[in-house]
Formats: structure tokens, sequence, C-alpha cells
């Protein structure tokens, strides 16, 4: 027999207001104290520091992202034709700066955007708080979405990929509302 359906009352850490949640959503910006929630299927809302990125204008929207830095190592690069090698040492000798949507999009647009944030990144330099669209993308989501992007970058490359093999650490995680 399965057990019941127990509901958590979603409240925020910092000051104990209501959440007002939706569906899918997984992460709040308190309208009381203006601080983060984000969802833990255990414990209900558990603090969470979002940033706001400092170039956001007065009353413009934002859109929300997870950010960290991110380490690949190769073990195993095969390719069909040339040798960008050279390149892709280069690329991912240091550390990477990620940003991963964390909205609604369609998969193959946030792979665009996080492959593009990837080739330049912004500095994150923070700002006044902004709105922006619901946070439905969770945490534990990140590591599989930076992989297909460090697959898409790979992919792009002219020496036409047909093997790689390679592990992904990230930092851990912030959430920021970046300019989009």
């Amino acid at each position: 027999m399965t057990q019941p359906v127990r509901l958590i009352p979603l409240l925020c850490p910092h000051c104990q207001t209501p959440i007002p949640a939706q569906p899918d959503e997984v992460a709040w910006v308190c309208s009381n104290c203006q601080k983060g929630a984000l969802l833990d299927e255990k414990k209900g809302a558990v603090p969470l520091n979002v940033f706001f990125h400092a170039s956001l204008a007065a009353g413009k929207k934002g859109a929300p992202f997870w950010v960290t830095r991110g380490k690949v190592t190769f073990q195993e690069r095969i390719t069909y034709q040339g040798n960008e090698q050279k390149a892709v040492q280069d690329f991912w000798a240091e550390s990477r700066l990620f940003a991963i949507p964390a909205f609604a999009l369609p998969l193959e647009e946030a792979v665009v955007m996080g492959v593009k944030f990837l080739h330049q990144p912004i500095p994150m330099e923070m700002g006044k708080p902004a709105p922006f669209p619901p946070i439905v993308v969770p945490p534990q989501d990140v590591h599989p979405l930076a992989e297909f992007i460090v697959m898409s970058v790979e992919a792009e490359r002219k020496d036409a990929l047909k093997h790689l093999k390679f592990t992904l650490t990230l930092e851990p995680l912030q959430c920021w509302i970046l300019p989009v």
C-alpha cells in the first residue's frame, strides 16, 4: 500500500511568510523579506542566495540562471577528420563559467544560451532586484545540462566529433538573475 501524500507548507525560511508557489516552480524570492528560497523535497523551503546582475536596468526584466564554475577533463576524444586538440586544450585548460537557464525554455534554446554564455561570459557584478520569470529548473538538473553544453561546444568544432568521454566537476551553484 502506498503512503499518503504529505503536503509541506511552503514558508519563507527567513521570515515565515507563505510562498505562493505555482506548479513546477522550485525557487522564489520572498515578497516580504526579498530573500531567496529553494524547494527541498524533504525539508520544504530552504534558504537560497539570489543575486541580481548590475546590468539589469530599473524595471527591466531579467531571467534566472544557475551559475557555476566547471572544470572539464577529457579522457577520450575521437574525430572523423582533422585535429582540433590544441583548441580543445586551450579552451578547457582553466575552469569555465557556466550559466544554465533556470526558467522555462525548450532544451535546444537552453543549450544555445548556455553555449553562448560559455563563449562570452559576463562579469558577475551584483545589482538591484528586478522582475524575473519563475525558476523551474531544479539544481539537480544543472549537471546533465552542463554536460550537454560541453558536448555542444565540442560538436561545433570543425574536426567532426565521433566520440567524446569526459568528466565535468562543478563548483557550488549560485542563482543569478541575468540580462537576456
